[in-house]
């Protein structure tokens, strides 16, 4: 997904902090937190924007009825004499969570900003000479720490297959750098990911990947580094 097209980082800033972006969904939108400052600003700014609107809502307290209702098909039967109903507890509850949200931001927004992350696209080889067509995206903190490595299309593979990344340096051997998940994104955390390393490279192996320590299979895609 292109996150720098005007409006969709925003657009999924905002159901972020709202909390209706749910499931797997959510879970990639964390991960590419960590290396989009622009997606860390959105987030933030909506923080602050939705904030205040808890200020302008007077606590309203619902019928006994109700809290009954919710009470039987949280617990099977009533709880506590009391125990939703006190307005205290409410406006207390209504404030943590604001306070909540602006501390959030506060702590967010005070985080120094970290460098660019890097874009590396892995093009897919031949599919004449390679038994897998494979294209992905890299993108790599600017502190070189963490790697989100994202299928572009999804790859065929059969039982007796997986795919390994490899750091690929200008000089030497490969560096393994784990399995790669045709389906979905790949994390790796490492420290001075990007130190002597000219491209990614992702190869063909068995199952539980290389046995040698070194590509065994075809590269099936591949991509140069520029700093």
């Amino acid at each position: 997904m292109d996150y720098g097209r005007p409006g969709r980082g925003d657009r999924l800033a905002a159901e972020y902090v709202l909390g209706t972006l749910r499931g797997a969904a959510r879970r990639r939108f964390e991960r590419l937190l960590a290396v989009h400052p622009s997606l860390r600003r959105a987030v933030v700014a909506w923080q602050e924007r939705l904030a205040p609107m808890s200020d302008v809502v007077e606590p309203v307290v619902p019928p006994p009825h109700v809290w009954a209702a919710i009470e039987r098909r949280l617990f099977g039967q009533p709880a506590a004499p009391g125990l939703w109903h006190r307005i205290g507890l409410w406006r207390l509850t209504t404030s943590l969570a604001t306070a909540a949200v602006v501390v959030l931001a506060v702590l967010v927004s005070r985080v120094p900003e970290p460098k660019a992350p890097l874009l590396v696209v892995l093009a897919s080889q031949d599919v004449l000479t390679t038994p897998v067509k494979a294209a992905f995206v890299a993108s790599i903190s600017g502190d070189g720490a963490v790697l989100v490595l994202e299928p572009l299309e999804r790859p065929e593979l059969n039982a007796a297959q997986a795919l390994e990344l490899w750091a690929v340096p200008a000089k030497g051997v490969p560096r393994s750098l784990g399995l790669v998940r045709a389906a979905g994104s790949t994390t790796v955390r490492r420290n001075a990911l990007l130190d002597d390393t000219a491209a990614l490279a992702v190869s063909l192996e068995p199952p539980r990947g290389s046995p040698t320590g070194q590509p065994t299979g075809p590269i099936v895609s591949v991509g140069k580094i520029r700093l």
